[in-house]
C-alpha cells in the first residue's frame, strides 16, 4: 500500500459488544484506510465485519477506542451526516436499502436528499441506471424485482450519491455468474477506495488489491491472504484444468 495516499479512515483501539454479549465482537480493532485502498475482508460469520461498516457509518456507536473520517473525529450523531454523503454503504440485505415503491424514486431520493434539484436527480439516477446497464428499469415496482435486480439497483442507490468510498457488504448476494462478473467489470472501471467483505475468494480477488481476515475481533493487517487459482498442465493429459 503507498503510504503518501490521503489517509481517508483511521480507526484506533475500537471495541464493541453487543447488548447482552459477554463476548466483545471488535476487540481492540485498528485499521488505517487510504484513498487508493482497495481493502477485502474475508471472515465466518460472527467475526465483525459488519459490525465494523456499521460503526464506520455511525449506525452503531463503539463502546471504547476513536474513529476518523476524513481526517474528523466522529462521535455525535451529527458528525456522520456529512460520512453517510460520502460513504456508500451496500448493505448485506438489499431490503434494508430499497424503500420507495419504483427503482427511480429509489436512486434519485439520495441525490435529492443532497440538495440536488428534482430534475438533476433525476438525470444522475438515469445515467446512474445505465452505467449499470439497468436503462429499462426506471418504473420498475422494487419490491417485485429479482434478488440480483434489487442488488444492482441498491448499488445504484449509492453510486448516484457519487460517494468517495465504498462499502460492500456481501455484494454478490443473489447474484448469477453472469450479473457477478458484470458487477466486477463495474466495480473495476469505478476508481473509488474500497472495503469489501465477501465469502467468495474468486470475487473478492478481483475487485480488491489486499485481503485479510478478521478473528479475535481484529483484523489480521500482518496476516494478508494470498488466494490464487492454480492453471496448469498435466503431462498425462492434453488438456489444461483449473484447481480452484
Amino acid at each position: 500500500m503507498a503510504h503518501n495516499d490521503t489517509i481517508l479512515i483511521q480507526i484506533s483501539g475500537v471495541s464493541y459488544r453487543y447488548p447482552g454479549s459477554a463476548q466483545p465482537v471488535l476487540d481492540d480493532l485498528s485499521l488505517t484506510f487510504r484513498e487508493q485502498d482497495r481493502l477485502g475482508l474475508i471472515a465466518p460469520n460472527g467475526s465483525g465485519k459488519t459490525t465494523l461498516f456499521h460503526l464506520i457509518m455511525g449506525l452503531i456507536k463503539p463502546d471504547q477506542g476513536t474513529i476518523e473520517v476524513f481526517g474528523k473525529k466522529v462521535e455525535k450523531p451529527r458528525d456522520f451526516i456529512p460520512v453517510r454523503r460520502k460513504i456508500g454503504l451496500l448493505f448485506q440485505d438489499s431490503d434494508d436499502q430499497l424503500f420507495s415503491p419504483t427503482v427511480m424514486e429509489d436512486v434519485a431520493f439520495g441525490p435529492m436528499n443532497q440538495g440536488k434539484t428534482r430534475e438533476e436527480a433525476i438525470e444522475i439516477s438515469r445515467k446512474t441506471l445505465a452505467f449499470l446497464g439497468l436503462e429499462n428499469f426506471e418504473e420498475r415496482i422494487t419490491f417485485k424485482l429479482s434478488g440480483g435486480e434489487k442488488r444492482l439497483v441498491a448499488l445504484a442507490t449509492i453510486l448516484s450519491m457519487e460517494p468517495s468510498i465504498l462499502l460492500l457488504d456481501e455484494p454478490t448476494t443473489g447474484l448469477d455468474a453472469r450479473t457477478k462478473s458484470r458487477l466486477i467489470d463495474i466495480l473495476n472501471h469505478l476508481n473509488l477506495a474500497r472495503i469489501v467483505i465477501s465469502h467468495e475468494l474468486e470475487f473478492i480477488q478481483s475487485v480488491t488489491d489486499h485481503i485479510y481476515t478478521m478473528e479475535n475481533g481484529r483484523i489480521n493487517l500482518d496476516e494478508e491472504l494470498h488466494i490464487h487459482q492454480h492453471h496448469h498442465v498435466h503431462r498425462h493429459g492434453k488438456q489444461p484444468h483449473k484447481h480452484v
